[in-house]
Order: structure tokens, then sequence, then C-alpha cells
């Protein structure tokens, strides 16, 4: 079992996504993310001994009570070595990430909600024809911790504790 700390889009911003998802071209070797597991991630906190969910929502807690609800939307694609992804754009995203400890790994924070994993690098018409995509607009409300569990169909997800995030204007 792995942690992480979450923000999960609106039910029309997924079903936007995987309606443009499903035009798609369907390419070998490339496994698609179930729509009802999209987030975007805030911070990666490790698998199996150090996944303790009780001590890692004690010390979430503290770090986003008071954070503002950041406004984001999805647009545009990008790949990592062997990760299509869509971008995350907006106010507060970048903060909030690293309220959850993303300024803790070994890279900088990039938001972003993953698509698709591939065992060669990610061809390059899929993130070209996603290249227009565009989300509406939403306020992320709560942060999630969730709990993955990598199974033979792919991972599934779990929100473990609920975090709301404040909508008082600053």
């Amino acid at each position: 079992m792995a942690l992480f700390s979450a923000v999960l889009p609106p039910a029309a911003v997924v079903e936007s996504l995987a309606t443009e998802v499903a035009g798609l071209p369907q390419v070998d070797g490339v496994r698609w993310s179930a729509p009802e597991g999209w987030h975007v991630t805030l911070a990666f906190y490790g698998s199996d001994a150090e996944a303790d969910a009780a001590t890692r929502a004690r010390w979430l807690g503290p770090r986003l009570a008071g954070m503002p609800a950041p406004r984001i939307w999805l647009q545009g694609a990008g790949t990592f070595t062997r990760v299509l992804y869509v971008g995350v754009y907006g106010e507060g995203i970048s903060e909030l990430g690293l309220a959850a400890g993303a300024g803790d790994e070994d890279r900088p924070y990039l938001p972003h909600l993953t698509l698709a994993r591939t065992r060669d690098p990610v061809p390059r018409n899929l993130p070209r024809r996603l290249s227009g995509y565009r989300s509406e607009m939403w306020t992320a409300a709560e942060a999630v911790l969730m709990s993955s569990q990598r199974t033979a169909e792919g991972a599934r997800y779990a929100v473990v504790e609920r975090f709301p995030l404040s909508q008082q204007a600053s």
C-alpha cells in the first residue's frame, strides 16, 4: 500500500476529460488510468512500512489547516519518461502541494493528472492530440489522503481522510 495526498476533480471535469480521452487512438502498450481514479497528486509519502495512514493523517492535518482552496483547471498534456499527463493550472495548487509535502521529494512539484503509463516512451501523437484540451475551472474544496493498492488490474485508490480547505477570499 502507498499513501499520497491529492485533490479530486469534480464529476463534470472527469466527464469532460473522459470524452476527450475516448477520442484518442488506441495504442499498444498504453495502460490508461480509469477515470474514477483520476486525481491531482499533491505529495507522495511512500509505501509498505512507511505508509502508516493514521500517522500521516495526523501529520498532514496541521499542514493543510487554513490553506486556501485552489482555483484550478486542467489543460494540455505532457509526458514524463513513461507517463502521459494533463497539466493542472491555477491559483494556489503549487502552494497546496508544497504544504502537503511535495517539496520534501527529490524533484520539483509539477501539478498534473496522470492519464496513462507505458512500457516504452509515450507515443508523441498522444500529448499533441490533447494539446488543445482545457477543462472548466473549479475550486478544490478539500484535499484528501489516499491509499493506493497495486492489483493485476491496476491501482485501486481509496480516500483515507478528507481535509477541508478554506473558502474565504484572501
